[in-house]
C-alpha cells in the first residue's frame, strides 16, 4: 500500500546506539540505520564478534556515516555513550539473539553489546530490544522468562514477525516507531485510543460498490502519533484497501455496518479513553441489486441514509474527536461541539480527502486555530491540541 509520504524528522537531535548481534537478520541493519538517520537521528553502530561474521563493520560505518565499533578500547566507549551524562539517548539492540537476550537478563557482560547494555540499564536510559531467532527458540521457557525479565527492567521488547517457523525481526518502520515511542515523554501512556480510519464500501450489486475517495492517511498518521506518545492504539479500517497500521492493533471491516459493529464491540470489551472518528463512514447505502445490473441502459439507484456511529458513543465517558468535511464544515463543527463528549472537531474542505497534505481548522469549546501541512504534521498538531 502506498503510504510512504514526506517523512517528519521524528528523531531529530537524538543519538541512537544501534547494537548488532549474530543473527542472520543483521543484514537488515544497514537499511535500519539509513531509516533512523532519515528520521533525523545520529546513529552509532556497534557489532558483537558474531555480528562481524555476518556483516562487515565497514558496511555499518557507511550506513551510519561514522565509524562502527567492534570492541571496547581505552576510550571506554560504553561509558562515553551510555554512562551517566553519556552521548546516547537510546540503545537499540537489533537484531537480538537468544544468546544476547539471556546474557542481558542475567547481567552477563562479555561482548561490546552486552557491556553497552549493562551500562545503559544501570544508567536507566531507554533500551529497545528486537528479537530475531527460530520460532522454537523463541518458545523456549528460558527465553520467555528472559524476555519477561527484560520487560521488568523497563526494557522495550519489539514483537517479532512469526513467519515460516521463525521469529523474524520486526519490520523497519515498526522498529523505528518503537524507538520513537521509547524516546517520547509518553503523555498517552496507559491510555486506550480507538480510531476509525479510511473508507467503507457499500455493495450496489455483486460487482459494483459505492465508496469515497478517502485514502486512510489521516487515520493512519493519528494512530502512529498516538503510538509514539505511548497509547494502546486500535484502528478499525478496511485493511484490504488501506493496509494495516504497524505497531498497533488492527480490526478489518468493509461496510459501514461492519464498522459500526466493530466499534460498538470494541467499546464494550476494551473501553477507550479517546475515540477519533477519522473514517469517511458511508452516509448512505444503496438498495442492493442481486447479480450484476445490466449495462447499456439508465439506472436509478435509491440511497438510504445510514445512522451516525458517533451518536451511539455519547454518554459513555469517552472523549470524542470528530471530523467534519464540507463547504460549511466550520458551521457544522460548531454545532457538534455543543455535545458534551465531543472535545475537538477537525474541519476541512472536500479537496483534502485523499490528499497527503491540506488545511484544517482545529476547533474546541474554547476556540479554534488553522493548521496546515502534511497529514503527519496535522496529526501531531491535533494531538498537541488534545493534550
Amino acid at each position: 500500500m502506498g503510504h510512504r509520504t514526506h517523512m517528519r524528522p521524528t528523531l531529530e537531535h537524538k543519538r541512537i546506539v544501534l547494537a548488532v548481534t549474530g543473527s542472520i537478520a543483521a543484514v537488515e541493519t544497514i537499511k535500519l540505520a539509513h531509516e533512523l538517520r532519515r528520521r533525523g537521528a545520529s546513529v552509532t553502530g556497534i557489532l558483537s564478534p558474531a555480528a562481524c561474521g555476518i556483516i562487515h563493520p565497514d558496511a555499518l560505518t557507511y550506513a551510519c556515516a561514522e565509524p562502527a565499533l567492534t570492541k571496547i578500547t581505552g576510550m571506554v566507549e560504553h561509558v562515553l555513550y551510555c554512562g551517566e551524562g553519556g552521548k546516547a539517548d537510546l540503545l537499540l539492540i537489533a537484531p537480538a539473539t537468544a544468546n544476547t537476550i539471556g546474557k542481558i537478563a542475567c547481567g552477563i557482560d562479555d561482548t561490546i553489546v552486552t557491556t553497552f547494555a549493562t551500562t545503559a540499564i544501570g544508567r536507566g536510559m531507554p533500551v529497545v530490544i528486537v528479537p530475531a531467532m527460530h520460532e522454537s527458540m523463541y518458545r523456549h521457557p528460558a527465553v520467555i522468562r528472559n524476555l519477561e525479565t527484560l520487560r521488568e527492567m523497563n526494557i522495550t521488547v519489539v514483537p517479532p514477525r512469526m513467519e515460516e517457523e521463525k521469529a523474524k525481526i520486526a519490520g523497519i518502520e515498526e522498529i523505528c516507531l518503537y524507538a520513537e515511542r521509547a524516546l517520547a515523554a509518553g503523555p498517552l501512556t496507559g491510555r486506550r485510543v480507538l480510531i476509525t480510519s479510511g473508507s467503507c464500501r457499500e455493495d450496489l450489486d455483486d460487482v459494483r460498490i459505492l465508496t469515497t475517495r478517502s485514502s486512510g492517511t489521516m487515520g493512519r498518521e493519528l494512530a502512529l502519533e498516538a503510538f509514539r506518545l505511548g497509547a494502546d492504539v486500535t484502528v478499525v479500517s478496511n485493511t484490504a484497501v488501506h493496509g494495516t497500521v504497524p505497531a498497533v492493533r488492527n480490526i478489518s471491516i468493509s461496510s459501514a455496518q461492519e464498522m459500526h459493529d466493530a466499534v460498538i464491540r470494541e467499546v464494550g470489551e476494551h473501553p477507550p479513553d479517546i475515540y477519533l472518528s477519522a473514517a469517511a463512514i458511508s452516509d448512505f447505502a444503496p438498495e442492493r441489486s442481486p447479480g450484476k445490473i445490466p449495462s447499456g441502459s439508465p439506472v436509478t439507484v435509491t440511497l438510504s441514509p445510514l445512522p451516525k456511529l458517533i451518536n451511539r458513543l455519547f454518554g459513555k465517558g469517552i472523549r470524542i474527536v470528530a471530523f467534519k468535511l464540507g463547504e460549511n464544515a466550520e458551521e457544522e463543527a460548531a454545532k457538534l461541539l455543543s455535545e458534551p463528549d465531543i472535545v475537538l472537531v477537525a474541519a476541512n474542505r472536500p479537496s483534502v480527502m485523499g490528499a497527503d497534505a491540506g488545511v484544517y481548522r482545529l476547533m474546541t469549546k474554547s476556540g479554534s486555530r488553522p493548521v496546515s501541512g502534511t497529514k503527519s504534521e496535522i496529526a501531531r498538531e491535533l494531538w498537541n491540541e488534545l493534550l
